[in-house]
């Protein structure tokens, strides 16, 4: 679990630092009286609304969806609980990860989308790590598994397919701030059920575990001549 919330944590920073990056960008060449204006607050309240519908909507999803079980089964549902909204938050992540493979792809750099895909996938498996942390010594077989990979990792495939024949800046700022929402929501719930478990040199180990690992495969993609 802690590594999970490591490894997350790390993507929050990662996913907020580009956007906000980008809105002091605009912001900067307005006041410099660049025709950005417009721009700057159109991609901040893509951002904020984007936020809100990542961090809102997974509490909608799991009141109306997701159901608990008696108490000695609740273990079980926790932890599958935990790894299904950790894929969907970090489905939504890598279907902007997708949509730059294929935009790269659409503008003829076919050796920088090639290599943009092999490092992402270097990147997501230790994703994986996060999403199956959570379920430990749960063993929730091999289906489940597999449709855990399937959400977060398809939607790399499909933002691939868009970005290679449609790009849209606005749709690349809305599903990053909807992805650092979730990540967002997820890191709190995680941290909540660290704080239920106790073992806290355990605990801070692992954060620094997880964070570290999505750090360095990190700078593997950079290192690969792709960039995060």
């Amino acid at each position: 679990t802690a590594v999970s919330t490591g490894i997350l944590i790390y993507l929050f920073i990662e996913i907020c630092a580009k956007s906000i990056e980008e809105l002091e960008d605009l912001l900067t060449s307005a006041m410099a009286d660049y025709p950005t204006g417009g721009d700057f607050w159109l991609y901040s309240s893509l951002f904020i609304v984007g936020l809100a519908v990542g961090l809102l909507g997974l509490v909608y999803f799991e009141n109306k969806f997701i159901k608990q079980g008696k108490d000695e089964i609740l273990p079980m549902l926790r932890a599958r609980k935990m790894a299904l909204l950790i894929a969907i938050s970090i489905g939504l992540h890598n279907l902007t990860e997708g949509l730059a493979i294929g935009a790269e792809y659409a503008w003829g750099e076919n050796s920088l989308a090639l290599l943009l895909a092999l490092g992402f996938g270097l990147h997501n498996a230790t994703e994986g790590f996060g999403i199956a942390a959570p379920m430990a010594g749960h063993f929730p077989g091999a289906r489940y598994l597999v449709g855990l990979g399937l959400i977060a990792g398809l939607p790399t495939f499909v933002g691939s397919l868009i970005g290679s024949v449609w790009t849209s800046k606005v749709l690349e700022m809305f599903f990053l701030s909807v992805a650092a929402g979730t990540i967002l929501y997820i890191i709190g719930e995680l941290l909540h059920l660290g704080r239920r478990l106790k073992g806290e040199a355990i605990a801070e180990v692992g954060l620094l575990i997880g964070f570290i690992i999505a750090f360095a495969s990190e700078m593997l993609v950079i290192s690969s001549g792709g960039s995060l």
